[in-house]
């Protein structure tokens, strides 16, 4: 017999988010900053914490959970058939991360540390869960040729083409923030490479770059400081040339953009994006637009929910827009 509730964990570079929900909508979400320390363990059993704290703070008892979706950035590999996470934005010991991180994880078991509690366990990439969850509630609703877009601690992409997502053979398909822009930068990624576009943009690696934070930097630049206005402009175009070659390769109509940086800064960014977006081949990028996730920033939530939803609450939740409570929660 299935159980009346789910778990939900989104898991980033910055933090780790666990939501407890039924069939009327998410009940309780806890947040923690994403744990970096001790073992490889950690992150999993970090996991398993939150949703036992999100189920007390819900009033539901956590016995009754046996089945979670998770949202977790990525990249994964498959070890024995289960999902392990290989984040340079976690795992201190990768390629770019020595000293820069305060763990020298390669990996993270994250799969087989929740299975050791849950029955049912689904893991996407988090961009591919906010993607699910944007085409079934909210702007990628009808949407055949559509990407999900975040820009935040990292860059990442889910994609979908004629209708279908697209996983690849570890469930790492979207990963463009590794696409390779300039073979000149000295920007490096935590993965190792230099000049990708999450070295070059992303809101880790521009502190790493320039000392302030991503905030900062694009608050001024916002302001009219003419210093963080130049870099905030070059990031603006290497952000609408990853689009440019997604749509290129992949012939997108939409891209729905959330994360941080997008979220707070997406209103005055856009233009600039757009530009450098149409500035080739409009035969291939007429006509793209540029939205705004409708689930806001609890996009990955709601995604990893409905990883693991009942097909029956869909309905119901596309009419009452049930996380809207969790600012409340």
């Amino acid at each position: 017999m299935q159980s009346k509730y789910i778990g939900g964990l989104d898991i980033g570079g910055t933090k780790m988010a666990a939501v407890v929900a039924n069939a009327e909508g998410p009940l309780a979400r806890v947040t923690e900053q994403t744990a970096k320390t001790g073992t490889e363990r950690a992150p999993g059993e970090q996991g398993v914490a939150l949703l036992k704290a999100a189920c007390e703070k819900a009033g539901v008892d956590f016995r009754e959970i046996d089945t979670v979706g998770i949202s977790s950035c990525g990249p994964f590999e498959k070890r024995e058939g289960l999902i392990t996470l290989v984040t340079p934005n976690i795992c201190g010991g990768l390629a770019g991360n020595p000293g820069k991180l305060p763990n020298d994880w390669k990996s993270i078991p994250l799969e087989s540390v929740l299975r050791e509690h849950f029955k049912t366990v689904a893991i996407e990439n988090d961009c591919v869960a906010a993607l699910t969850a944007e085409r079934a509630f909210g702007a990628a609703q009808g949407i055949a040729n559509c990407a999900y877009v975040t820009w935040s601690t990292g860059i990442g992409f889910g994609l979908c083409v004629d209708g279908h997502l697209l996983r690849g053979k570890n469930g790492n398909a979207g990963h463009a923030g590794h696409m390779l822009l300039s073979e000149h930068s000295q920007a490096q990624c935590g993965c190792g490479n230099y000049g990708d576009v999450e070295a070059l943009i992303s809101g880790h690696n521009l502190q790493a770059q320039f000392g302030r934070s991503a905030t900062e930097l694009f608050n001024a630049a916002r302001d009219g400081e003419a210093a963080a206005g130049k870099i905030v402009d070059a990031a603006a175009s290497w952000f609408g040339r990853a689009l440019y070659n997604v749509t290129a390769v992949l012939d997108i109509e939409t891209f729905v953009i959330g994360g941080s940086v997008w979220q707070h800064h997406g209103d005055w960014l856009q233009e600039r994006v757009m530009r450098e977006l149409e500035s080739r081949m409009p035969a291939l990028t007429k006509g793209v637009s540029l939205l705004h996730p409708r689930l806001d920033s609890y996009v990955a939530d709601i995604g990893a929910l409905h990883l693991v939803m009942p097909a029956e609450w869909e309905a119901a939740w596309r009419d009452t827009q049930p996380w809207q409570t969790l600012a409340n929660s």
